[in-house]
């Protein structure tokens, strides 16, 4: 039996452990691919570089642990991002697992000494609202009043004794909007009401399922930026010049397409190759 006659029976389980090696082995044996930030990306690090520095953003997150791995890096670093510029943070977010992944990021960037030497405080320079259902009508409430929309932030403590709330009434006090979605409702209902209703300008992050669905957002405007799965979280890492777990498993990710590339180019020859012997 020939190359390609064996390419045609080959076990299934064979290509699932040469997955499984081409997953791990980038993990154990660490390199750096070179990076070439796509313009979605750069645009959403672009419009959050150009906000002056003092502006309030909210920052919205609408996933959970299962999509963790490709947004949690997005998230890091736009808290990042944002705290070196000195803007002031709101987090939310419209799934109940939501605050409490923005929690966890948080606790992630200030182990960094950079930002423990900032000094920054609850409620000064950085609030979570916690979780809230509704969808499409808490973002529409809080174009309204965040107050009426989140009474208290996530522990209970009412918006008007947190000194970050004090000049923060609506959406229209809000410079800029980064919602961090993996589903619904996230990222469409954002467009849909606080851009398109109360004007805010926005960017997004997403898991790579969704980000066909979202890139028509960034041809009309409606986002200024997108970050498309784990090559969206290691573009915003490189550009933001803080190395994490996006360009950490982007390797293994790399290298797993590679192997289903070359076992599709594979299977596809075997099967012309075969059928042609067979016709003889």
């Amino acid at each position: 039996m020939g190359f390609f006659q064996r390419m045609m029976v080959l076990d299934r389980r064979i290509v699932f452990v040469l997955i499984a090696v081409a997953v791990v082995t980038p993990l154990f044996i660490p390199f750096r691919l070179k990076m070439h930030p796509t313009p979605a990306s750069r645009g959403l690090y672009d419009s959050v570089r150009r906000l002056p520095r003092g502006s309030t953003v909210i920052i919205s997150g609408e996933y959970d642990p299962g999509t963790a791995p490709e947004i949690q890096p997005m998230m890091i670093g736009a808290l990042k991002q944002c705290f070196r510029k000195g803007l002031k943070v709101i987090l939310m977010g419209l799934w109940p697992q939501g605050p409490a992944l923005e929690e966890q990021a948080l606790q992630e960037v200030f182990q960094e000494r950079e930002f423990k030497e900032m000094g920054l405080r609850y409620g000064q320079d950085y609030v979570n609202l916690g979780f809230k259902s509704g969808g499409g009508a808490v973002i529409q409430s809080m174009g309204t009043s965040i107050p009426v929309a989140f009474p208290t932030d996530m522990t209970g403590t009412p918006l008007g004794k947190l000194p970050l709330m004090e000049g923060v009434h609506n959406l229209s006090d809000v410079a800029f909007v980064l919602d961090f979605s993996a589903g619904d409702p996230g990222t469409p209902a954002w467009v849909m009401f606080a851009h398109d209703r109360f004007h805010v300008p926005m960017a997004a992050g997403c898991t790579a399922v969704s980000a066909p669905m979202l890139y028509p957002y960034l041809q009309t405007k409606q986002l200024s930026g997108l970050l498309g799965g784990l090559k969206g979280a290691a573009d915003y890492e490189w550009l933001t010049k803080s190395p994490g777990k996006g360009m950490q498993y982007l390797p293994s990710q790399s290298v797993a397409h590679l192997v289903i590339v070359i076992f599709i180019i594979l299977g596809n020859i075997a099967f012309f190759v075969t059928k042609r012997k067979g016709e003889r």
